[in-house]
């Protein structure tokens, strides 16, 4: 054991640094985005990092907060204000937590991918389309919609002075984060391929904007870390009892699960170690939420970007992600005054840029091999997404897959073919339930008086009660013209039989 640790102590301990310099700008960036100060994000990060760490079932993922659950904490804050998001993810988190110890864990991966790429897409265009306010150093609205069409009046009030203290000097900020950002990405040295790309986009424009003593917005960071601490209060929970903030718990665990344990099955591809224990990930993700809700800060999940770091960077167990949360607590207790003089806008660029990588267009390809439909379903989510709310957006990607699978389980080609004068073949292909019942009836009227109608089933997927007793009314109706039905195979030509007979001898019996 002792050289085991000797031999992955210098590994995990090299890719926590790794990890904690690409956490840093996004735990901050994504309170942002949400809503919430900046440092109710790091909070999260040390929960994610210290606890979940040490107790996750994915032993090279890193949780933290997530750009894909901004969005509804957003509208979560602004409708019901930052006091209720406590209660909410303590509820969140419980959920979570019965489901991981259910065993339940393995559920959350049969949601459709066309329903999370369309998820994940729109989030990301509402996380765009929000940030390029805060670049403007001007507050983001309400919906994506509203984002949109107040773009062009924010940029104009923007455009006019360079160093006169507007947004332009904060859009320039931004938009160099980005560029940065992107140009690190394809340039970046071998060697210093550890460094991530928003550590050194976010540094480079703080330096810039504090030589040349531009007036934007800065990180707001309180001196100590117990004041960015709101403790849940009991009386908070007596909240629960309205039904929207229920169905918001509920849409948060679900979202946050789905996210989490889709970004672990991603992490286990990445590499050859232990593989994911689905149902205790889960299980941590519900203590840290629920300790997130008690702390007052924002919701976690399993992120990809930061687990991705962490796998690139050599990391072999857990201790890497326990050590990047302590990273994050000694960074924000022993130096705030370095986080409070960053740029709003530029940890708005990093979220620009990961709201762009969201709208996975090679997943949208993908997608396309498996016929139009389901990109239907990923541009539907996200464009309902982007024009009403999140959870309104997932509804109808689910109701769309939903509706696919019941297109596809009632389809049924029926064809009647004659063999010779006396014989024909009612041909059944695909799935017979009652919603053909009137298409198959409409056949069995044209057979003519007096034939010996075979109804092979090899072909067919599934057949259902309403078409089975469709079948023996018409062969009783039909004997009186001479006709009868043969059932194929033998199996299934038996059983019917009987039930027929069975019938036939009721009959009978009525009529004595």
């Amino acid at each position: 054991m002792l050289d085991s640790l000797k031999t992955t102590l210098p590994r995990d301990a090299l890719a926590s640094v790794v990890v904690f310099l690409v956490a840093l700008p996004l735990c901050m960036g994504i309170a942002i985005a949400s809503g919430m100060p900046p440092a109710k994000g790091l909070v999260t990060g040390i929960v994610g990092g210290l606890v979940v760490g040490w107790l996750a079932g994915s032993p090279l993922q890193v949780s933290g907060p997530a750009a894909g659950l901004a969005v509804l904490v957003f509208e979560l804050v602004r409708t019901h204000g930052i006091a209720l998001l406590g209660p909410i993810l303590v509820l969140a988190g419980l959920l979570q937590l019965i489901a991981g110890r259910l065993r339940l864990g393995c559920w959350f991966r049969v949601t459709a991918p066309a329903v999370v790429y369309g998820m994940l897409a729109g989030i990301g265009v509402l996380i765009v389309l929000s940030q390029v306010h805060v670049m403007l150093d001007a507050q983001p609205q309400a919906s994506g919609l509203a984002n949109l069409l107040a773009f062009p009046g924010a940029l104009g009030e923007a455009l006019p002075v360079l160093g006169g203290g507007l947004g332009l000097d904060a859009a320039l900020l931004g938009l160099g984060t980005i560029a940065l950002m992107v140009a690190w990405e394809r340039l970046r040295p071998t060697r210093l391929r550890f460094l991530p790309g928003a550590l050194i986009g976010v540094t480079l424009a703080t330096a810039a904007s504090l030589w040349l003593g531009l007036e934007v917005n800065r990180v707001e960071v309180p001196a100590t870390l117990a004041d960015a601490i709101d403790w849940l209060r009991p009386a908070d929970l007596l909240a629960l009892a309205d039904p929207t903030l229920l169905v918001a718990a509920l849409a948060m665990a679900f979202i946050a699960s789905a996210e989490t344990l889709l970004s672990a099955a991603a992490v286990d591809r990445m590499q050859a170690g232990p593989r994911s224990d689905l149902d205790r990930e889960l299980t941590a993700q519900g203590v840290g939420n629920l300790l997130c809700g008690v702390l007052g800060a924002l919701p976690m999940t399993g992120v990809i970007v930061r687990s991705s770091a962490n796998v690139q960077a050599g990391a072999r167990t857990r201790l890497s992600t326990v050590f990047h949360g302590a990273w994050l607590l000694a960074f924000v207790m022993l130096l705030p005054g370095v986080l409070q003089s960053i740029p709003v806008a530029s940890l708005a660029g990093v979220l620009v840029y990961t709201g762009i990588k969201l709208v996975d267009l090679k997943a949208l390809r993908g997608l396309g091999r498996y016929g139009r439909m389901p990109m239907v379903i990923y541009a539907a989510t996200a464009l309902v997404i982007v024009c009403t709310d999140l959870l309104t957006g997932v509804l109808v990607g689910f109701g769309l897959t939903l509706a696919k699978l019941a297109w596809k389980a009632s389809r049924l080609k029926v064809s009647l073919v004659y063999r010779d004068a006396r014989r024909a073949e009612l041909r059944l292909v695909g799935a017979a339930t009652f919603l053909k019942v009137p298409l198959l009836a409409r056949v069995l009227e044209s057979v003519r008086p007096g034939t010996e109608l075979h109804v092979p089933l090899d072909h067919l997927s599934y057949i259902d009660h309403a078409c089975m007793e469709l079948l023996e009314d018409w062969s009783r109706a039909a004997a009186a013209s001479g006709s009868r039905l043969v059932i194929e195979p033998r199996a299934l030509k038996r059983r019917l039989e009987g039930r027929l007979r069975g019938a036939s001898a009721v009959g009978s019996a009525k009529a004595a």
